[in-house]
């Protein structure tokens, strides 16, 4: 494994509203996070901090990505959560935030809304599934 490891999204919860000074960065596409809802941190008084993997609507990779993170405060020695649709792409930006040196980097497992049941719907589990706060943007 090349970045610090997978928590589930409770687990990320906890870090990211506990008393370390842990980051959530949302990696899914603006387009996402418009129509489908975003981690929301406000009762905790934090923020989420979004940087899109990869371009919307071509899929291109976001070439910016690491000086996103920096821009927006993620360093070495902090701890970062990355989520995204269901835990696939942000395990890429664990890997890349490693890389550059920031961290330890975390991935959320199952992402905002999990993987898709027998009729190819997102309602199994994921950060929505598990009650964890959420709004629409």
């Amino acid at each position: 494994m090349t970045y610090a490891g997978d928590v589930t999204p409770p687990e990320a919860y906890a870090a990211v509203t506990g008393p370390d000074d842990a980051v959530l960065v949302d990696v899914r596409t603006s387009a996402e996070w418009s129509f489908v809802g975003v981690p929301d941190l406000a009762g905790a008084g934090r923020e989420v901090v979004f940087a899109e993997w990869s371009r919307f609507p071509g899929g291109t990779l976001n070439e910016s990505f690491v000086d996103e993170l920096r821009a927006a405060g993620v360093t070495p020695g902090r701890p970062v959560y990355f989520l995204c649709r269901s835990g696939v792409r942000s395990v890429a930006a664990a890997q890349a935030a490693t890389a550059a040196g920031l961290g330890p980097a975390y991935n959320v497992l199952e992402g905002f809304e999990g993987p898709v049941d027998h009729a190819g719907h997102r309602h199994v589990s994921g950060w929505k599934v598990d009650g964890l706060p959420w709004s629409q943007r």
